[in-house]
């Protein structure tokens, strides 16, 4: 079995231990997350097990004929081949091996069956074959196009020069090619940087299925539950390994950290007691040997250290101005390039307090509608209109690459600050992990994910009341990624987000639109359509997966519906409403679509890309009658008050579901189910919370059947 093991291995920079006497197993099969604050030396390990650093100590060994395969964070470039053709690129080792197995087959025809090199080479010859066969190099045609096509490539790039394409996409090449290489050993350093949450969801079945065994860096918290059991922890130089997914080492870890901290707070009272006595006495003859005592006390002590990254960061930014109840209206809006249609009609009116996620496949319109809710993209079709007392915020990836100047960090971000935050302004940097001398680094000299973090942590020293922010989780540690939820879950103001983090997408939403774009029913270019659902991301999930179990539309067959095209019957029309979908006349009156969060809420109009989802059941055989202007204003004021209403009774749900489930966890517990007091209260408020459950799910389903009737006037 292939495999790569560490024992006692150190590396030092200078007077700075990155590694301390490491030992590590990875083989195949090992499905392992490495964990570690930013600047512990995540990456320098992955080096020096892919052989690319070598270490001042230890011993490193691989088993022969293994192959390991690395994937640097950043820094990749290809240039000068096809997309298609930088991809076969991966299979150079295999192509080695082949022309090995020429070379033996050549030998062998030099030399007699009874030679006594014939059976050794005999041997060598049907190993290199077998793992060729098993290499998949004779079905790389299909392997190839389905890893481009999984990590977001299209056909027609298949044919573009490597070197057209952007930092974010050359990674995304890199991977590709890691992928196809199948090696024994995998090293991926954060390889979801760059990924869209449907490239995320297209790696993590891959690594499922993969064979071989990786060890994976990642910011992505859901991503590592999913595809690792086992995680190291390096940390201070030492390397800790912890049983289970990333989840389950942080329930151990943070038990470990506070027991540190206690330890850490009690030596320092230790300390502080010792240091006094010693200034108290240090004069006094008669007490000259007790302060000798003490002060070699001290120097002999071994200091418990906390690394800035554990301290406990709590930031607070100005409280939003006070704004009216409509935070923004979106009317009609839309936007072409050419003869691609990524925006069409877009409609969408958020309360203040909301937060929308607005998700898609890459190339939906994301970026798009948010600079143009923003005001940086001003050539679009119809309006954008702000509430009363609106002050918006934005944030973006391209925003930060124009900060550039001498100025270093920390004067930078003191001159941007209310004075109310100054005294703090250090703190939010350490946040955003600029810590230590980075504080005093120039603007000009910053990366490019750092100018990121300042840029984000710029925005929010404002008080602003909406905050348009696309992407701002990248190039945050999974420390800074939850300060900054913690504050945005604060933030009393209006949210409207794109984000790739899965964890904090779920986390932080409240509504989500779900933008798509299709091949135009004409044949030429694309159109869009676009879907509301009244519920947080990990709701939207859910109803993608109702949808598909019950043989309803996902926002793939939207768009082909919308193309009068269905996955399968290419060329057909577009289903009638006795079949589930229908395409709506555009009279003003039938603007609002029906918003039920159950099924799906979508803008109704005109364009043929705009679709209203109904259940077989709830199709009539014939059009309602259009209501007035008026009319069809009250019930949607109707059916959003409604809507609001069920998704605070779904909330409440999933709370008492969520506590239901702990307790039942907890009852489970030797320690609770041995001890008849703790097994008794446990067991009272299980039995109380069974009941809140059930009636508040009557709550729900009386809300939900109210919600129907409406929709259905």
């Amino acid at each position: 079995m292939a495999f790569v093991q560490f024992s006692r291995v150190s590396l030092a920079f200078g007077d700075r231990d990155i590694l301390k006497d490491v030992s590590l197993h990875l083989a195949a099969g090992s499905r392992a997350g490495l964990a570690g604050a930013n600047g512990s030396g995540k990456s320098t390990l992955m080096k020096v097990i892919a052989g690319k650093l070598a270490s001042d100590s230890g011993e490193r060994a691989i088993q022969k004929g293994s192959r390991i395969v690395y994937l640097p964070q950043s820094g990749i470039v290809h240039h000068g081949s096809t997309l298609r053709e930088e991809a076969e690129t991966a299979y150079e080792a295999i192509r080695d091996m082949l022309r090995k197995m020429e070379e033996i087959g050549g030998h062998l025809e030099q030399t007699r069956s009874d030679d006594s090199r014939t059976a050794g080479l005999l041997e060598e010859y049907h190993q290199i074959q077998e793992a060729v066969e098993n290499s998949g190099y004779y079905q790389r045609e299909a392997s190839i196009a389905m890893t481009l096509s999984g990590l977001g490539f299209s056909e027609g790039d298949m044919r573009r020069d490597t070197g057209e394409f952007s930092g974010g996409w050359q990674m995304r090449i890199a991977l590709a090619k890691a992928l196809l290489e199948r090696p024994d050993i995998l090293l991926l350093d954060e390889p979801t940087n760059y990924l869209d949450i449907e490239a995320r969801s297209w790696l993590e079945t891959w690594l499922k299925n993969y064979t071989g065994g990786y060890l994976l860096v990642s910011h992505d918290r859901y991503f590592l539950d999913v595809t690792v059991n086992e995680v190291y922890e390096l940390f201070q130089g030492s390397l800790k390994r912890y049983a289970g997914n990333y989840s389950a080492y942080e329930k151990i870890r943070e038990v470990e950290i506070e027991s540190l901290m206690k330890r850490y707070a009690e030596q320092q009272e230790e300390i502080a007691k010792s240091e006094d006595l010693i200034r108290r006495f240090r004069y006094k003859a008669s007490k000259a040997a007790m302060v000798q005592e003490r002060i070699k006390k001290l120097e002999k002590m071994e200091r418990v250290e906390i690394p800035e990254s554990l301290k406990k960061i709590s930031i607070t930014f100005p409280p939003p101005p006070h704004s009216g109840r409509i935070a923004l209206t979106l009317d009609d809006i839309g936007k072409s390039y050419g003869h691609r249609r990524v925006l069409s009609d877009v409609d969408l009116l958020m309360e203040s307090g909301e937060r929308l996620v607005v998700v898609g496949r890459n190339g939906a319109g994301k970026s798009t509608l948010l600079r143009i809710i923003a005001g940086r993209d001003r050539n679009f079709e119809g309006k954008v209109n702000y509430g009363a007392g609106i002050a918006a915020g934005y944030f973006s990836q391209d925003a930060a690459e124009t900060m550039t100047g001498s100025e270093q960090v920390i004067d930078f971000m003191e001159a941007e600050a209310p004075t109310a935050l100054i005294p703090r302004v250090r703190d939010m940097l350490g946040a955003f992990l600029f810590r230590g001398d980075d504080v005093h680094k120039p603007i000009g000299v910053l990366s490019g994910g750092e100018k990121s973090r300042l840029a984000l942590l710029r925005m929010l020293l404002k008080p602003m009341n909406l905050l348009i922010l696309d992407e701002p989780t990248n190039h945050l540690d999974l420390q800074s990624k939850d300060i900054l939820l913690d504050t945005l879950k604060a933030f009393t103001g209006t949210i409207i987000f794109v984000s790739h983090d899965r964890a904090f997408m779920e986390a932080l939403s409240t509504k989500t639109l779900e933008l798509s774009v299709t091949r135009a029913a004409h044949g030429k270019g694309t159109q869009s359509v676009h879907r509301l659902f009244y519920g947080n991301y990990a709701y939207y999930l859910d109803r993608l997966e109702r949808e598909a179990a019950e043989g309803g539309a996902t926002a793939d067959t939207l768009g082909k519906a919308a193309a009068g095209k269905m996955p399968g019957n290419e060329g057909e029309k577009a289903p009638d409403a006795d079949q589930a979908m229908q395409t709506v006349p555009g009279t003003d009156s039938e603007k609002a679509a029906p918003n039920d969060p159950r099924f799906s809420g979508v803008s109704t109009k005109s364009n043929p890309q705009v679709i209203l989802i109904k259940r077989p059941h709830e199709a009539g055989a014939g059009q309602a009658p259009a209501l007035s202007r008026e009319a069809a204003k009250q019930r949607q004021t109707r059916i959003r008050r409604l809507e609001k209403q069920e998704a605070e009774i779904l909330k409440a749900l999933a709370e008492l579901e969520a506590e239901k489930k702990n307790l039942e966890a907890e009852i489970s517990r030797p320690e609770v189910y041995r001890n008849g007091e703790k097994a008794k209260a446990v067991q009272a408020r299980l039995n109380e919370c069974t009941a809140a459950v059930e009636v508040k799910t009557r709550e729900w389903e009386a809300k939900a059947e109210e919600l129907n009737l409406v929709n259905n006037e």
